[in-house]
């Protein structure tokens, strides 16, 4: 049973993300943007089943949840807390692969997008998961990098302004000519 160790505030207001002492997973990225596609995951499922909870993102040491923001989050965090303690590591499930890229992505020989999925895994990502989120490159449609935010980065009003604005200013030094889209 995982202990809870800190519970933390995100940029984004309607995203907690609680640091765990022991991993819930060795470095495996669960994303769920809905309870449909958490039917199979025990945590994820659990925690679909509290009222305003609209978004769960897990991660090694790391649980973020995001809500509707129509919930109190003292109240709400109460609620959260047992499925998270009562939830049992997942050390031997493997990583969904397409949660960092889709498999357009990682089947290209374009050199543009290996070289954006890169700078993104070594400049961009850690950041992200740090604030309790993440990116998956979705793909590249002529000159439009279209990318989508996990976890609190999916509905944090910076994420859709700042960040995305950053993430363009670094992939332009890749090909001046790209704009990123959040999809």
């Amino acid at each position: 049973m995982p202990k809870i160790k800190e519970i933390e505030r995100t940029p984004n207001p309607d995203a907690m993300r609680f640091v765990l002492a022991e991993p819930l997973t060795r470095g495996v990225t669960r994303s769920f943007e809905n309870s449909s596609e958490a039917e199979h995951d025990d945590l994820a499922n659990a925690l679909f089943n509290i009222d305003h909870v609209i978004n769960v993102y897990y991660v090694d040491k790391y649980i973020t949840v995001t809500q509707d923001g129509k919930a109190v989050w003292s109240d709400l965090l109460r609620k959260l807390a047992p499925p998270i303690r009562q939830s049992k590591p997942q050390l031997d499930i493997e990583e969904d692969e397409e949660i960092h890229a889709s498999k357009e992505v990682q089947e290209t020989d374009d050199p543009r997008l290996m070289q954006i999925n890169q700078l993104l895994d070594e400049q961009v990502r850690p950041y992200l998961l740090a604030d309790g989120g993440g990116l998956k490159i979705i793909g590249l449609d002529g000159n439009r990098l279209k990318i989508h935010y996990q976890g609190a980065c999916g509905t944090c009003p910076t994420a859709t302004s700042g960040t995305l604005y950053a993430i363009e200013s670094m992939v332009k030094r890749i090909d001046p000519e790209i704009q990123v889209i959040s999809v």
